[in-house]
């Protein structure tokens, strides 16, 4: 071939890997600018605050209204905070229940918040804290991905699981929230359980708290849930 074409066909690969070049940076930096946009559009919308949980936040053996979530609503209104909120919680609902449904969820309500608590039934069903871990991860990823910001609402077994297993259990959802830089509310039952009036404040199955505990409940959830929420 002659010395012209090859300098000819040398000009265009390198024509070829520039612009080859570009489009790969220029790909990347949306990849990376694209989360960050999310956040932006969430932050400018209304807030929709998603709770995704099991019976201590679906009201189990309360009447309705008397739960932390529905007393979240009512403090978002006395601050004068507008803002939704969707009780998506399930009696007897585990994190495999959970991620089964989130998707759905998230395409639905379009929150710029999500509420996660579950994990207690897994341990009462035994489920292995692996899976607890990974599901609880995966959804966590999955809301962010969608623009939302997740808080873990973390729960605690009784000590009759074994202190290694209470451990263990326990050390999962702040281990979830480190992972995926999620904010952590590091025991829902805080001031219920361990508190002086315990006796009181659980309903005869010794499982779900009574109507009494429930402002407690949200007084634990609330100042991790403030941060995040648009000033009034």
């Amino acid at each position: 071939m002659a010395a012209g074409g090859i300098e000819d066909i040398e000009k265009g690969l390198r024509v070829v890997n520039r612009r080859h070049f570009i489009l790969t940076g220029t790909v990347a930096g949306f990849a990376g600018y694209w989360p960050v946009a999310q956040a932006q559009a969430a932050a400018s919308r209304k807030p929709l605050i998603l709770v995704v949980g099991d019976s201590l936040s679906a009201e189990y053996g309360l009447k309705r209204g008397e739960g932390w979530v529905p007393l979240l609503e009512k403090r978002l209104a006395e601050q004068k905070i507008a803002a939704t909120v969707v009780n998506a919680s399930i009696s007897g609902d585990t994190t495999a229940g959970g991620r089964a449904r989130l998707a759905a969820l998230l395409s639905q309500h379009k929150p710029t918040h999500l509420l996660l608590e579950l994990g207690g039934n897994d341990a009462l069903r035994g489920l292995s804290l692996s899976s607890t871990e990974d599901n609880l991860t995966q959804m966590t990823k999955a809301a962010q991905a969608a623009g939302a910001q997740v808080v873990i609402v973390g729960i605690q077994v009784p000590p009759n699981y074994g202190s290694d297993y209470t451990r263990r259990f326990e050390a999962i959802f702040a281990k979830v929230a480190s992972s995926t830089k999620a904010a952590l509310v590091p025991f829902l039952l805080k001031g219920v359980v361990d508190g002086p009036e315990a006796a009181t404040l659980f309903q005869p199955d010794r499982i779900h708290p009574t109507a009494a505990a429930q402002p407690r409940m949200l007084d634990n959830v609330w100042p991790v849930l403030r941060k995040l929420l648009p000033s009034k």
